[in-house]
């Protein structure tokens, strides 16, 4: 005998046990079927350092929707999972761990012993997101996992960089970078957050070489004075035309630096003079361009002032006391210097964006460097033609054109960056030799270094020794101290015996940047480049990417140049770009505000389900989320719901019975609610195949919900227990299949509850993660669904009615049908006791008139009528309407006006104002139903 089910379902216990029944069954791996359809999709790698937040959980909530639909289309589904290595935010973790214990730098370990440090800490404590994933239900195949510094992958990344160098799509130049001085590296731009500053506009006079007068300037970093190269004046402003080409002398570094003519001076704004500083500003460093300016840097590493001369000239401009200085105090000398030069014309307090390392959390720098930089305007032009010609889609479309805006105007990508953790730059330098056939040293300028870019040493070896004939080369160790070319090689000849054989080389210190290994992951993650193409072959390219907005640049669109060059394929056909999870307010959320929702705790408190069917039920293409505990509690209900629901299907003992031909039943409601079911699955086939998850989530929450529980059980109970037993057992029958249908349709928002009931309330030979999708075609019925939604519709108007002239729930009234056709009053008979029984009636009849004194409703040709005499009081039910009504009156000319003012309209936050038009649609609604029933009154 089957055990009865539980009275409620306990996410805590079950879904543990129900996972690790999933992974022991190798269901997430793909279907071992060449004629099966092949669908693919890459996890966006989380960092190996993360914690599953909000934006993960809809992320991924929305991957594995897809994943279950498909494979239980009987699709060969890959979903491959890894974690990201995370270059600067790893190393910063492992540092602080090394600060918090009192141990050395990792500068004083060696980058090695570092680097071994590092990997320890991943091996115990990194990824620990990919169990959280678990946790929210995610189906990837784990036995596939990948890192972005395994082994196999790595082969990937020296493959591209090298075989990018060769075709001149790599290559090293000195321009400028978002540089960290914290942590001493170039930073992308993601990785650099603009925060609003009280600062100040610095005016300070330029005296003209020739002492015929002078030019004023404002800047908000005074200290990049000694930096400057040129003053710019726009081509066209007449104030300064006459001075295009003079000289000016620049304060304090005693130097002369041209008038240049350029448009990026703007005449509207302060004096339309603009200092240029090629090395310290990006505007500028275009303009040094056009204009042949040199670029001066003036900072090291640490963003102190020089006190080492790096061949610029900057050295030579800062007064020798000022060497070494901290910029920001630099920034006060040199004010200081210039009103005590009377050359301090005014200072303007002024709001400024200022950039600040999100990590390190100090201001970055534009600095002047040497890095390694990709073509990315040459790769960038089949990637945009990729998407202009349909090979891959955005969805929501508008997103296309972020896309092209940024790939429009891309810059070079610079790739390398000044840290231990991540991969190696494969480059090695062999330093040129005098004449005497000895290495040279950094004064030998005439003896130019030589660059090798190979995928190994021994690869590098072998090419050094047929060039030059030599019989060794040797590796410069990393010990041997600073990271710049010549303090290295000048410790490397110190500390070793040179001769005519043997030939030094040094590997580049730099790592790549994160984002050129994760550029490679849809083809990476599959095993290429080794001889072993079957996954390549089957999953690439894949069919979606499922991402977020703000990485369209940083990852999306770098996916897309390198798979187009390397595969020949753009790397997915659609690219789904999910919006924000706000608060529910609609404020972005963030630890300062305090209104940060951690799904963990949400899973814990109300079960994975229901925090999935809530992302999935929000995430309307273009559309933020509002995200509550109170939503989440609503689906929690909703799974409640589905379980009471299954619980009484077993109860009365409702079981498919072996041989179940659904297009044989014969009762209205039976036909009426497999018609249903099967409109439900197009719905929802339809949704999640355009990635309208919000709308396939809403499909199958309104059967399940609305049409199953709410009125398909309630219409089978009389057929359970009446006494013919020929529609009992259709009706039980039918209920179980459809249930078995509706537990399948919302398996991919809520896998747990449903595969807990798909176990317990049928004897199933699979389970239902690999269970077949409902196929009800022909199961639609337009006859019987036209008169279940008439029955439903009359029985909700009655209900609406009894609601709106506030009668006792226990009252029964008589119904009268006025009007009626033949059609009509055949159904009002057949449905009689139903309708009895849910509307709460005593009785139903026809009539050719209204009664007096009744409340009316009209459906269809017929007037529903309820005669309410002696059942309220009608004096008093006017009175409470005409004071609800005039209540809300009150509320709604009073938004009206918050909303008809301007400015606060203009000042107050959007979600605010979103809030309160809201509020006043709703109590519109609020007070025409209420009008409505007043009128009903007095008409009578």
């Amino acid at each position: 005998m089957r055990t009865l089910m539980e009275k409620t379902f306990n996410p805590t216990d079950a879904e543990t046990r129900i996972y690790q029944a999933w992974e022991d069954s190798g269901a997430f791996q793909p279907k071992d079927d060449d004629n099966a359809e092949a669908f693919s999709i890459v996890i966006p790698p989380p960092n190996v350092t993360g914690r599953l937040h909000i934006g993960h959980a809809l992320n991924n909530t929305l991957q594995d929707v897809l994943v279950r639909y498909k494979r239980m289309l009987g699709c060969s589904v890959l979903w491959q999972p890894g974690t990201d290595h995370a270059g600067i935010a790893t190393q910063m973790v492992v540092e602080r761990q090394l600060a918090d214990e009192g141990n050395i730098s990792r500068r004083d370990m060696g980058r090695e012993a570092f680097i071994k440090r590092v990997w320890e800490w991943k091996e115990e404590s990194g990824g620990a997101i990919m169990q959280q994933l678990r946790r929210l239900g995610a189906t990837c195949d784990w036995s596939r996992e990948r890192f972005t510094l395994d082994e196999g992958l790595s082969k990937a990344v020296l493959k591209v960089f090298v075989e990018l160098h060769q075709q001149g799509l790599i290559y090293r130049d000195k321009r400028l970078v978002n540089w960290d001085p914290h942590f001493q590296t170039a930073i992308s731009d993601l990785e650099v957050e603009n925060r609003e500053t009280q600062g100040h506009f610095w005016h300070f006079a330029y005296p003209l070489a020739d002492g015929s007068g002078e030019l004023v300037v404002a800047t908000t970093r005074p200290e990049t004075v000694l930096g400057d190269s040129a003053v710019a004046v726009h081509p066209e402003d007449e104030r300064y035309q006459h001075l295009i080409g003079k000289m000016i002398k620049l304060p304090i570094a005693d130097v002369e630096i041209p008038i240049v003519a350029d448009e990026h001076a703007d005449p509207e704004q302060g004096t339309g003079c603009v200092k240029i500083t090629p090395a310290h500003d990006f505007n500028d460093f275009e303009v040094g361009k056009r204009h042949d300016l040199p670029k001066v840097n003036i900072l090291d590493r640490q963003a102190r002032l020089l006190s080492e001369d790096d061949g610029t000239g900057g050295l030579d401009r800062i007064p020798a006391e000022w060497r070494g200085m901290d910029r920001f105090e630099a920034r006060k000398k040199l004010v200081a210097k210039m009103d005590e030069l009377g050359l301090l014309r005014a200072v303007e307090d002024k709001v400024i964006q200022q950039p600040y390392g999100d990590r390190s959390g100090v201001v970055i720098e534009p600095w002047l460097t040497d890095q390694w930089y990709v073509n990315a305007g040459e790769l960038a032009k089949d990637a945009i033609a990729a998407v202009e010609d349909g090979r891959t889609t955005f969805h929501p479309k508008t997103w296309e054109k972020t896309y092209f805006e940024w790939m429009r105007n891309i810059q070079p990508w610079c790739i390398s960056r000044q840290l231990w953790w991540g991969h190696r730059v494969p480059a090695w330098y062999l330093p040129g030799r005098g004449e005497d056939g000895v290495a040279a040293t950094k004064d030998d300028t005439s003896a130019r270094e030589t660059i090798y870019c190979e995928e190994s040493f021994e690869d590098v070896v072998a090419k050094i020794k047929a060039q030059y004939g030599v019989d060794e080369v040797v590796e410069v160790s990393d010990e041997f101290g600073a990271p710049d070319y010549c303090n290295r090689w000048d410790a490397a000849i110190s500390n070793a015996t040179l001769d005519q054989n043997t030939m030094f080389v040094y590997r580049d210190p730099d790592v790549l940047d994160t984002w050129f290994s994760s550029a490679l992951w849809p083809f990476s993650t599959l095993g290429w480049p080794d001889d072993t193409p079957e996954m390549v072959e089957r999953f690439y390219p894949t069919s979606v990417l499922i991402t977020a907005f703000d990485i369209i640049f940083f990852w999306v669109a770098r996916m897309m140049m390198q798979g187009l060059h390397f595969m020949k394929v753009a790397p997915f056909k659609d690219v789904y770009i999910h919006a924000l999870v706000r608060d529910e307010k609609g404020q972005k959320m963030s630890k300062s505000k305090g209104n940060v929702i951690d799904p963990l705790e949400l899973i814990d408190e109300y079960g994975a389900d229901a925090v999935r069917f809530t992302l999935a039920a929000q995430a309307g293409q273009g559309r933020d989320i509002r995200m509550s505990k109170e939503r989440v509690e609503g689906y929690r209900n909703f799974s409640t719901k589905l379980w009471n629901a299954a619980r009484f299907a077993e109860m009365n003992e409702c079981v498919v019975p072996e041989g179940f031909d659904p297009k044989s039943v014969t009762q209205t409601v039976n036909k009426w609610i497999l018609s249903e079911a099967a409109q439900a699955v197009e719905a929802i086939n339809a949704s999640l195949d355009t990635y309208r998850f919000n709308d396939a989530a809403a499909a199958a929450y309104r059967f399940v919900w609305n049409v199953f529980c709410d009125w398909h059980l309630e219409f089978a109970k009389p057929l359970f227990n009446g006494e013919d037993e020929a529609a009992k057992a259709e009706t039980r029958a039918t209920t179980a299949y459809v249930l078995d249908q509706a537990l399948k349709m919302l398996h991919p928002f809520m896998p747990f509850v449903t595969e807990e009931l798909w176990q317990q309330t049928g004897q199933r030979e699979t389970q239902l993660i690999i269970a077949d999708w409902p196929q009800l075609d022909g199961l639609q019925n337009v006859d019987a669904t036209a008169e279940m939604d008439w029955l439903i519709n009359l029985i909700t108007d009655i209900r609406r009615l009894r609601a709106e002239m506030n009668i006792p729930a226990g009252a029964k009234l008589p119904l009268v049908a006025v009007g009626a056709d033949a059609e009509v009053a055949d159904r009002l008979a057949r449905h009689d006791a139903l309708i009895q029984r849910m509307a709460r009636l005593s009785e139903v009849s026809m009539a050719d008139a209204v009664p007096p004194a009744s409340a009316q409703t009209v459906l269809g040709t017929t007037t529903l009528a309820l005669p309410l005499e002696g059942v309220i009081d009608f004096g008093a039910e006017k009175d409470r309407l005409a004071k609800e009504v005039a209540k809300l009156d009150g509320e709604i000319g009073r938004l009206e006006k918050k909303l008809g003012n301007e400015r606060f309209v203009a000042n107050a936050p959007e979600s605010v104002v979103a809030e309160q038009r809201e509020k006043l649609t709703d109590y519109a609604g609020q007070k025409a139903k209420m009008a409505e029933a007043l009128a009903r009154l007095e008409a009578m």
